[in-house]
């Protein structure tokens, strides 16, 4: 049995203007809208690795779905929300305007350290991903082999839980747009 965790294609990425926390709201609203970007191509050898897998699921979010399509996969096994990304704090602040790049890496960065307002906590995230890993654990129960195309965060709080059950595989699934990791139990 295998599972294989890949993150999406490149997203088409909303204009990156400096703008306050309070603002952020409505850009990760476009962010978890977006498509994938026209020239954001998996490399070959990892289609031909996904190639052999048996079921696919996807989160619901459509960078996560599209890069099933771009995957030439006609046969979602599952979508489901329980495997969206780790959901990204912000505040009501209206004052400091950065760029939501930089505002992204300090929430998750303050998210890490226990900060949720507008989001699911850390400790929400990990015991929702514990029950992700068990749906996916199911599936490759019965497929042999499992394709799991999510996203960054999220796909490092699932590799964590694959290993806490005893499945070998990377720490670090990959954290560049069509990287993946390969989970297997350990004998």
């Amino acid at each position: 049995m295998e599972i294989i965790l890949l993150r999406h294609g490149k997203p088409v990425i909303p204009a990156v203007n400096k703008i306050t926390p309070f603002a952020l709201t409505h850009w990760i609203k476009v962010y978890n809208n977006a498509i994938l970007s026209p020239e954001s191509k998996p490399p070959l050898a990892t289609l031909t690795r996904i190639s052999q897998c048996h079921a696919v699921v996807c989160s619901e979010l459509p960078r996560s779905i599209e890069s099933a399509s771009v995957l030439n996969i006609n046969n979602i096994t599952l979508t489901d929300a329980q495997f969206n990304e780790a959901g990204l704090p912000h505040s009501n602040w209206r004052i400091i305007k950065l760029s939501p790049i930089i505002w992204m890496i300090i929430f998750r960065l303050l998210w890490l350290f226990g900060y949720s307002r507008n989001s699911e906590s850390y400790k929400e995230a990990k015991q929702r991903a514990a029950g992700s890993a068990k749906t996916l654990i199911k599936l490759a129960k019965e497929h042999k082999s499992v394709l799991f195309i999510g996203h960054g965060i999220y796909n490092k709080l699932l590799a964590q839980e694959l290993r806490n059950l005893g499945w070998s595989g990377p720490r670090n699934p990959g954290s560049k747009y069509w990287e993946y990791g390969i989970y297997k139990v350990r004998k």
